[in-house]
């Protein structure tokens, strides 16, 4: 089997502009740096209000994170940083159970007494990983998450805290006998303790704007108005990030993530995968869990402001190949086809900056794609997260080449690229010479390019 890995992603753009509506950002301020976190009073609004009357009235002011456990969550809102006893900091009455987001890496939710769901007040904790939902969406009601962390660098905070030890044995009793305590040499000090400074609201710039016509399917996969899961989109506008960032960096262990840079969007209500931000242009995958055959909302959200839902049609493939921009010489897009054995880009020779290399009959080549749909076995991601194993179309591609059929000898996602389709395929034996025409079709339906490849015998 033949498997290489190169791969361009080529972009378009669009106007027109939809309306916003803001959700505040609030920033702990800690000794170990600042967390800034998105509330989401959307879906939970009194658990949103109950936060923000402590926070106002300065409740959280010189509290301590009293409780850390590994790789699962940091603690705090309920104790302030006065030593030795660490005093309660007084509750309100409790607000009621709102679960309704995931307990996934990042997120904010109350915590509560082990067997009454309303028993929230003024403790929260912080999630350290995406495992946590399997446990705390499930445990007592569901745990209310009411915020998110925005960015990387208050992710990065968040680990530092969480990476401070947690003495064994500590120096305090329940509830503080899981007490992260940095430098700690056996006598406790107020500068062992990590301590939230503050946590006040922070304003935000300009809302992001997304184009009315700004959403579409990779355009070097094809540029469609319609996507399957796994595909990518791209999204068009202004004020879209602060910063231009890729998620190569941002990856917990082969998980994407779906935050950057304080950008994070929804697809259908559920949160896709941020690959690329920038002020002009956000990239995501589609999650692989959406509903399928419809119209579903595009939610972008940015340093604390959301704009308003654009419809995109998911389908359940939707396959196109790649074929940049750059390829298309006249009235002919050509495919992105690189040689099995040598790895040399096909061409006639008319393609910028590529030199002839047309492919000869009975040779094998490599083509990629996207939104080509599941993998067999199930188990093989299409998005959001590396395959750990080749996986194979459970909707098999047919490939025909100047009208005559090609092997299709592997169809499917290919580590480490994370839901990037590899074809690999033989010219027929007896194809002519030219430009051939390549109909390429999945479940009877050809997909929507019309593409060539130049062939010569």
């Amino acid at each position: 089997m033949i498997l290489r890995s190169s791969f361009l992603l080529l972009f378009a753009f669009a106007t027109a502009y939809a309306q916003t509506t803001t959700a505040p950002t609030v920033r702990f301020k800690t000794t170990l740096g600042d967390i800034d976190v998105l509330l989401l009073p959307g879906s939970a609004p009194k658990t949103v209000e109950n936060f923000l009357r402590y926070m106002n009235k300065k409740a959280y002011d010189g509290s301590v994170f009293h409780r850390s456990v590994r790789d699962f969550i940091v603690q705090g809102g309920g104790f302030s940083a006065a030593l030795p006893n660490l005093p309660a900091i007084p509750a309100d009455p409790p607000v009621i159970n709102e679960y309704r987001e995931s307990n996934i890496r990042g997120t904010i939710a109350m915590a509560k007494l082990g067997d009454d769901p309303n028993s929230a007040t003024n403790q929260w904790f912080f999630n350290l990983s995406n495992n946590n939902a399997a446990i705390l969406n499930n445990q007592n009601g569901g745990f209310t998450v009411f915020g998110r962390i925005v960015d990387s660098a208050s992710l990065a905070v968040m680990d530092r805290i969480a990476a401070v030890p947690v003495p064994s044995p500590g120096p305090l009793a329940s509830p503080f006998n899981e007490i992260p305590l940095q430098n700690y040499t056996g006598t406790l000090q107020s500068s062992n303790l990590i301590v939230v400074n503050s946590i006040t609201q922070i304003e935000t710039g300009p809302p992001p704007t997304l184009s009315e016509a700004g959403i579409q399917s990779a355009g070097a996969f094809g540029g469609y108005k319609t996507a399957a899961p796994g595909s990518y989109l791209e999204l068009f506008g202004t004020n879209l990030a602060d910063s231009t960032l890729d998620w190569g960096a941002s990856f917990t262990n082969a998980n994407a993530p779906t935050s950057l840079g304080g950008v994070s969007v929804t697809v259908g209500g559920q949160r896709a995968f941020i690959a690329y931000v920038s002020p002009t242009q956000v990239n995501v995958q589609v999650p692989s869990t959406v509903a399928l055959n419809q119209s579903l909302s595009v939610v972008l959200t940015s340093k604390g402001q959301t704009t308003a839902p654009i419809g995109f049609n998911i389908r359940r493939v939707y396959g196109g190949m790649l074929a940049p921009a750059a390829f298309k010489v006249g009235d002919k897009q050509f495919v992105y086809a690189s040689k099995g054995n040598t790895g040399t880009i096909v061409s006639n020779g008319t393609i910028p900056g590529i030199a002839a290399a047309p492919a000869r009959p009975g040779e094998a080549l490599v083509l990629f794609g996207s939104g080509f749909g599941d993998m067999s076995p199930v188990s093989i991601p299409i998005a959001g997260a590396i395959p750990s194993a080749l996986g194979r179309l459970q909707f098999p591609v047919t490939v025909k080449i100047g009208g005559i059929d090609a092997a299709v000898l592997f169809g499917g996602v290919v580590p480490p690229f994370v839901g990037l389709y590899q074809f690999n395929i033989v010219v027929p034996p007896d194809a002519p010479s030219g430009d051939l025409l390549m109909e390429i079709t999945q479940n009877n339906q050809p997909i929507a390019q019309t593409l060539y490849l130049p062939v010569q015998r």
